[in-house]
């Protein structure tokens, strides 16, 4: 059966679906089997990220429905043989769908993956409950910044009101230079507003960027590589048992703060 983890923020514009795109390839490239289910119905672009927009046939909708079966409308990474990914619908009219229905092929993807990751839309609507009732863990996305920050804050109350095996938060485009200058909050300090685990840092890197033009995971050779790959092993194995987070931390630290010194 497969651990499944919504994916989440409080704010829009956090990189949840860019970070959801990358830790599923990070688990696929150790040969775990990913599916990623993108649930943001009708204003999705998980297709986009990962550069399938083009070959999707069927969808989330036409499963439930019945128009296709769940394995029609998997489609295969290109470069990542061991992750699939399941497409939302572009229709604007979701309110049909309900949190059964999710949870309904979210269960029967367990069955042939070993991780099941849920896009879950930005916000605490109806899209939310959605992707997290189909949930056994959660992933809570958050920036430095002190609106993402709060929102965060408040997805994480609300996520704890679910029956979660675990919450755990995710600090994306950590910037060493604005943490010198005192103008970002350090990843200590973003950590400490949270009564949750920190299970990653990803660092901010222009590759994102170029991966989001071209459509696709963040190259091997990004800067930012390596941070998914430390959030899939902890992941997998637990923070305390392979990783030590805070080397992890202090790694980052070293990188950001060697950048910093270059461009002065």
């Amino acid at each position: 059966m497969a651990r499944k983890f919504v994916i989440t923020s409080g704010k829009g514009g956090v990189g949840k679906t860019t970070v959801c795109a990358n830790i599923g390839a990070s688990l696929a490239r150790q040969k775990q089997r990913v599916c990623i289910l993108d649930v943001d119905i009708g204003l999705n672009n998980l297709d986009v990220v990962m550069g399938i927009e083009q070959q999707i046939v069927f969808d989330l909708v036409d499963c439930i429905e019945g128009k296709c079966r769940l394995k029609q409308a998997l489609i295969q990474d290109f470069n990542e043989p061991y992750l699939f990914v399941l497409p939302s619908t572009q229709s604007l009219n979701n309110t049909k769908i309900s949190k059964t229905q999710i949870k309904a092929i979210v269960d029967e993807l367990s069955y042939g993956f070993d991780f099941i990751l849920i896009d879950c839309p930005a916000g605490i609507d109806l899209g939310f409950h959605r992707a997290v009732f189909s949930a056994s863990e959660a992933i809570v996305v958050t920036t430095p910044h002190i609106s993402a920050i709060k929102d965060a804050a408040k997805v994480v109350d609300i996520l704890s009101t679910y029956e979660l095996c675990s919450i755990n938060l995710l600090i994306n485009r950590v910037r060493g230079d604005l943490i010198v200058d005192k103008t970002m909050l350090s990843v200590d300090e973003i950590a400490n507003v949270f009564d949750v685990s920190l299970i990653g840092v990803v660092p901010e890197d222009d590759g994102i960027i170029s991966a989001l033009n071209l459509g696709g995971a963040v190259d091997l050779n990004s800067k930012s590589s390596k941070a998914f790959s430390l959030i899939a092993d902890n992941i997998i194995y637990g923070n305390n048992d392979v990783i030590n987070f805070q080397k992890e931390y202090k790694g980052l630290w070293g990188y950001l703060k060697r950048k910093i010194k270059r461009s002065i």
